[in-house]
């Protein structure tokens, strides 16, 4: 699946269970938050992300991913690759596969939408390795994860962007959950705002 093109590079974007682990793991790098979270946080409700091990972390993720093993019946994100190079991730997968959604500030507020609704499917990470940023692959990993998800029988895909402010102090979390614009270059939509800085963007299927 061909991602947009800002560069002049080519950017490629296949399921992750396509790639290897040494590339995903390349992609999370060994240092900072994305190593350190493996995209577990929504995953756990709560606080009880706290109590698991960064080990457990990266083999939860593994176990998910199937990397390496193309003929895996299933696996739950996306693999981009800059010229040939592993260069990001993103989470993609039936929305009722994050507990942490369910959070009322996430995602529900001013919203008539059943939490138990299989048929929607959810993007909630995106990670670009070191060195790969601003050139185009957050945006390569939105568009294929349209195709990903109707491909697997998704009636709707949403993110959950949030907002940031010129000025404001910007979090972790609020870099690797994608940005507003992201989304809307890949055909998503704004439905609601269950805070004043989290998005809930959508297309429906």
């Amino acid at each position: 699946m061909p991602g947009p093109d800002l560069t002049g590079s080519s950017i490629t974007v296949v399921p992750a269970n396509q790639a290897s682990w040494a590339d995903l793991q390349a992609v999370f790098g060994d240092r900072g938050e994305a190593a350190r979270c493996r995209c577990q946080w929504f995953k756990h409700p709560g606080r009880a992300w706290y109590a698991v091990p960064v080990e457990q972390r990266a083999a939860d993720l593994r176990a998910d991913t199937h990397c390496g093993d193309p003929t895996a019946p299933s696996t739950t994100g996306l693999v981009a690759s800059l010229d040939g190079e592993p260069a990001g991730w993103c989470a993609v997968e039936p929305r009722t596969a994050y507990p942490r959604l369910r959070g009322q500030r996430v995602a529900w507020p001013g919203r008539d939408e059943d939490p138990d609704d299989a048929g929607a499917w959810a993007v909630t990470c995106f990670v670009t390795r070191a060195g790969y940023r601003r050139r185009g692959v957050s945006r390569a990993l939105a568009a294929a994860a349209v195709d990903f998800a109707r491909d697997r029988g998704a009636r709707a895909l949403e993110g959950y962007p949030m907002v940031t402010e010129g000025g404001a102090e910007v979090t972790w979390g609020e870099l690797f959950v994608g940005s507003r614009s992201v989304f809307t270059a890949a055909g998503f939509t704004e439905v609601s705002r269950p805070t004043t800085r989290r998005v809930v963007m959508r297309i429906d299927f």
